[in-house]
């Protein structure tokens, strides 16, 4: 899903009118940390078997889009619209400006160096045709938002919706 926004300018007699339609499907927040895609639906057959399944196929990736800070994790939530589904990132992990973090399903040591952290966890965590992906800041205040259906978002159909570039 991309975000777009329309803006229209008018002068007349020496007055400027600027409309802003604001996009319909996502909020933007302010946080150097956001959504960058989501590995939503896992390649194969699904199964949450923690030594044979594919879990580790789903993932989540965060970016930090700041040009400057460096953002640490420790604190952040990430869930979808069930309650019961949520990470809490209870570590230090450091995001320099431009880094990225993949959040994986399955259990797997978590790695700087490779960009990975696990949710220690098999279960699946989005749904396959549709589901909400939050993440809150250390604070509970929104840092990003995104809403996906397979049908209107994943036009190849390969299971990864990208949200932010």
């Amino acid at each position: 899903m991309r975000i777009r926004f329309a803006l229209a300018t008018a002068v007349t007699a020496g007055t400027l009118a600027v409309v802003v339609a604001s996009p319909a499907q996502a909020t933007e927040y302010s946080s150097a940390l956001k959504i960058k895609g989501a590995q939503y639906d896992a390649p194969g057959r699904d199964s949450n078997n923690c030594r044979t399944g594919n879990s580790k196929s789903e993932y989540v990736t965060i970016k930090n889009y700041s040009r400057t800070a460096t953002v640490n994790l420790k604190g952040y939530v990430v869930k979808d619209t069930t309650s019961s589904n949520r990470f809490t990132f209870t570590a230090n992990h450091y995001l320099q400006p431009g880094d990225y973090v993949q959040l994986r399903g399955g259990h797997g040591t978590d790695s700087d160096a490779k960009n990975v952290v696990y949710r220690q966890n098999c279960n699946f965590i989005w749904n396959n045709d549709k589901d909400t992906i939050y993440l809150y800041k250390p604070s509970g205040s929104h840092a990003d938002t995104h809403a996906y259906t397979k049908s209107r978002d994943d036009r190849d159909g390969n299971g990864y919706i990208t949200f932010h570039g």
